[in-house]
């Protein structure tokens, strides 16, 4: 019950930070391009490498903290954060094909899926 607990209080916060960070970048810089889901998706980006790094090579975040911060907050915040890294990691294993074709089909099949669920959506 503990670890689920830090999931959701950590994924509540993520998600009310990403509401006012967006919309902050979004007040300043307008809505031309989504300036606000770029500024997300970068900083998440970041912390998520920080984070995990920090969680895998010292004692300073213990299981509950990494669940609470890496999988509940960075969730709440962007899943694009862990898209990033694992993307990262097939970089770091010299796995470039995995690491393209991991970059390529998340882009490609996410927009499919988008579009999809505009057209079912209309449809209605």
């Amino acid at each position: 019950m503990t670890k689920w607990l830090a999931v959701a209080l950590g994924g509540g916060c993520g998600c009310l930070c990403r509401y006012w960070l967006s919309g902050w970048v979004y007040a300043w810089l307008g809505r031309g391009l989504p300036y606000g889901t770029l500024a997300v998706n970068l900083l998440g980006s970041f912390l998520l490498g920080l984070l995990m790094e920090l969680a895998l090579r010292t004692t300073l975040i213990g299981e509950i903290g990494r669940l609470a911060l890496c999988i509940g907050f960075m969730g709440g915040f962007t899943t694009f954060s862990t898209f990033s890294f694992e993307t990262w990691r097939l970089l770091e294993a010299g796995q470039w094909l995995g690491a393209g074709l991991n970059v390529v089909l998340n882009v490609v099949l996410c927009l499919v899926g988008t579009g999809l669920g505009i057209a079912l959506a209309r449809s209605l």
